[in-house]
């Protein structure tokens, strides 16, 4: 497992990690809560698997990655979808099947497939190669891509055509990230010869795509990596193990994931980091690191308004009768239109309040790392 790094200092852009221990001691308690929660399960339902063995209740259970930011990830290019290779991919069945989503023409996708020089082990397991003309052709109705949901076990997507399969695919994929496409790079990468070529007309049937051998280790890449599909929030999830794993596996998966995740999807790194957690389907998350600021600058925190300008905004219209008869009683004098009241700054308040809020951070910080080693 990978070592611990220099703790990020706020407000500087030095490097940071997770702490490989308390990682794994999160990964042991979250595996035997899981475990015991579903035991507990079985007991008061009395029905079991018949097809699991004995102390498998979770094989099913996946184990989810949670990392909040400070800001909201607004950036387009990072919202791109993605993929994170894993030491210990999410599925070791080398029997499940692949579906491939190309560019046009399908045909010479299909021909590089195959051909003699993909594997053909991994040709066998890529069911289907069809190009997004004929996806939109084939499979509009819902009940088409019901049934083609069910037939595969992993759909990989064209990077080039990779934002055009939600409207596409509809809910059906989209609506869980359990199949929804991973991008895979099947064009070569463009050099200087190249950018001539593209000037001329290339043959009919003929594109631009990888050598065999290298689409299938982009293929295999692929399959055995983590999906990272972004929304413009502050809370992102991806799935890195199963329950049935070893902590030791969850915690590689762990490092290999976040390490990824903040240096190319988060904007500012780990400066940009709140928090990142572990958690199952149904339990507590279990926070692995945490940080000592809760913004990026200071300008990010909104003083508090001034008292009296804060009870007038709140009171109702029976209280704004009272005010206006204490106004009569003892009349203002007169302002120019011109003249307008400026609300005092007050550095030393706000000073104050951030650093309670720092204090209260580090407190519940310290709390929750007790109750981890307890």
């Amino acid at each position: 497992m990978a070592t611990s790094k220099e703790v990020v200092v706020a407000g500087s852009n030095a490097v940071a990690s997770i702490d490989p221990d308390q990682t794994l001691k999160a990964s042991k308690a979250l595996l035997a809560h899981i475990k015991k929660a579903s035991l507990q399960k079985v007991e008061e339902t009395g029905k079991r698997n018949l097809l699991q063995d004995e102390g498998e209740e979770a094989s099913e259970i996946p184990v989810w990655l949670t990392l909040t930011t400070k800001r909201h990830i607004v950036d387009k290019a990072r919202l791109q979808p993605g993929k994170i290779p894993l030491p210990h991919p999410l599925s070791a069945d080398e029997s499940s099947t692949i579906c491939l989503i190309t560019a046009d023409p399908q045909r010479a996708y299909k021909n590089i497939v195959a051909s003699d020089d993909f594997p053909a082990a991994l040709g066998k397991r890529v069911t289907r190669v069809i190009d997004v003309t004929h996806l939109k052709a084939k499979f509009g109705q819902y009940e088409a891509q019901r049934k083609l949901f069910a037939e595969h076990d992993f759909f990989l997507g064209d990077d080039r055509i990779i934002n055009r399969l939600p409207k596409i695919l509809g809910k059906t994929f989209y609506k869980t990230t359990a199949k929804r496409p991973i991008p895979v790079v099947l064009t070569p990468k463009a050099s200087k010869a190249d950018a001539k070529k593209k000037k001329q007309p290339k043959p009919e049937g003929e594109v631009n795509a990888k050598k065999p051998a290298d689409m299938a280790k982009e293929i295999e890449k692929a399959i055995n990596s983590a999906l990272v599909s972004l929304s413009p929030t502050t809370n992102t999830a991806i799935k890195i193990g199963w329950a049935q794993w070893t902590p030791e596996q969850i915690a590689d998966n762990v490092d290999a994931v976040v390490t990824a995740l903040v240096d190319k999807w988060v904007p500012q790194k780990w400066r940009n980091v709140k928090a990142i957690y572990i958690k199952g389907p149904e339990t507590a998350a279990l926070p692995i690191w945490l940080t000592d600021e809760l913004w990026l600058e200071e300008k990010d925190v909104i003083a508090d308004l001034d008292e009296k300008a804060t009870e007038k905004a709140n009171v109702g219209k029976k209280r704004k009768s009272l005010d206006a008869a204490e106004d009569a009683a003892s009349p203002a004098p007169k302002k120019s239109k011109k003249q307008k009241e400026v609300p005092e700054a007050n550095d030393e308040k706000l000073d104050k309040q951030i650093a309670d809020r720092k204090s209260r951070l580090r407190k519940q910080k310290a709390a929750a790392k007790k109750a981890m080693d307890e």
